[in-house]
């Protein structure tokens, strides 16, 4: 199976993307900080990450920034209900994967994660 985590403060958005990736196949890590998200991170090493934008504390950018410091070739993809164009380009800037605005449309999700496997060889 995939690994992937999920870093949101939103139960029912942890729960629906559990629901939804497991039935891709997926192993689904939750988190609903980022400092669970990135210690979670640091012990599991998923190959690919999505990650809410506006959280508690600090951003989901700095979830991306925190990521591809240690692990470049990580697939980040974000997702967020507060997205425009300046905050796309900023997550882009970042080297995230996808930025995707919710609610989530499954399609454009499944895409992204299709194009992520695609990179990482998966």
């Amino acid at each position: 199976m995939k690994k992937i985590l999920v870093i949101d403060d939103e139960a029912p958005t942890l729960e629906m993307l559990q629901l939804f990736l497991g039935a891709l196949d997926y192993t689904v890590l939750t988190a609903e900080n980022m400092s669970d998200g990135l210690a979670l991170f640091e012990q599991e090493r998923p190959p690919i990450v999505l990650t809410d934008i506006k959280m508690p504390g600090k951003d989901g950018f700095e979830v991306v920034r925190q990521i591809k410091a240690v692990a470049p070739a990580t697939e980040v993809i974000v997702i967020t209900g507060h997205g425009d164009s300046a905050l796309a380009r900023q997550a882009f800037d970042l080297a995230a994967s996808a930025f995707i605005h919710k609610p989530l449309d499954t399609d454009a999700l499944e895409a992204a994660l299709q194009e992520a496997e695609k990179k990482l060889g998966l």
